[in-house]
């Protein structure tokens, strides 16, 4: 009989601390200081530089997991959310997805009253250049490669962590708080990245399966591609 993940898991502190360093040591000490200004230099676009850089930090997410988590205790990826989904989950996926958009937009409005901007790099530079390809990259980027790994990391694997130790409230805040933290500087979003962190957390903590978090994930960032395009 399969055990319930959400009251016991296969890991200690050991593989959390692994990861959280692997996290903020390598990924954002290492990676966003040192190797993306090489990027930025290498393609004088921030697009394309940004692309890149979230395609390197997905891969050494995704690879942490497994050589840390998953291998050394011969686990499948189902320990950290990847499974099948119910056809009902769609319910929760479509209610959440507009919970989170329309918790978005209110964030950007009071936002903007004080005076906080909306853009980050890779949007400024994909809306100083709108080509076909400029979009689809910025599609691939936000809407593709970012939710899968965010969500094998962040939900998959630290929510349900933590979730196994504090409980549903403790994990949930927490695991968003980290979440936030991560995608600083983007201060002027901060609170859209701890909303998020919480209807993801939400989906899988209802369904089980992280699929449904990628979805709403990749689903809303897409949209906020296509505003900011059209915008």
């Amino acid at each position: 009989m399969e055990k319930n993940w959400k009251e016991k898991d296969c890991w200690g502190v050991k593989e959390f601390i692994w990861l959280m360093l692997l996290e903020f040591v390598i990924v954002i000490g290492c990676i966003k200081f040192v190797v993306q200004p090489i990027y930025s230099n290498w393609f004088d676009d921030e697009l394309y530089a940004g692309t890149l850089m979230g395609l390197t930090i997905a891969i050494i997410l995704i690879l942490g997991v497994y050589f840390i988590a998953l291998l050394p205790k011969k686990l499948s990826w189902s320990e950290v959310g990847v499974k099948k989904f119910a056809v009902k989950d769609w319910k929760i996926i479509i209610l959440l997805s507009a919970i989170l958009m329309a918790g978005a937009i209110i964030f950007v409005v009071l936002t903007s009253f004080i005076g906080n901007s909306w853009e980050n790099s890779k949007t400024d530079a994909m809306q100083k250049n709108v080509t076909f390809f400029t979009v689809f990259i910025g599609f691939i980027s936000a809407a593709v490669i970012s939710p899968i790994y965010e969500e094998i990391f962040y939900r998959g694997f630290l929510y349900r962590w933590l979730r196994t130790r504090l409980g549903f409230i403790g994990a949930i805040l927490l695991s968003s708080l980290i979440f936030t933290v991560v995608h600083i500087p983007t201060y002027n979003v901060m609170p859209v990245n701890f909303f998020s962190g919480i209807i993801f957390a939400l989906a899988y903590e209802r369904t089980n399966s992280i699929w449904p978090s990628v979805i709403i994930h990749g689903g809303t960032n897409g949209i906020m591609v296509l505003l900011t395009v059209l915008g």
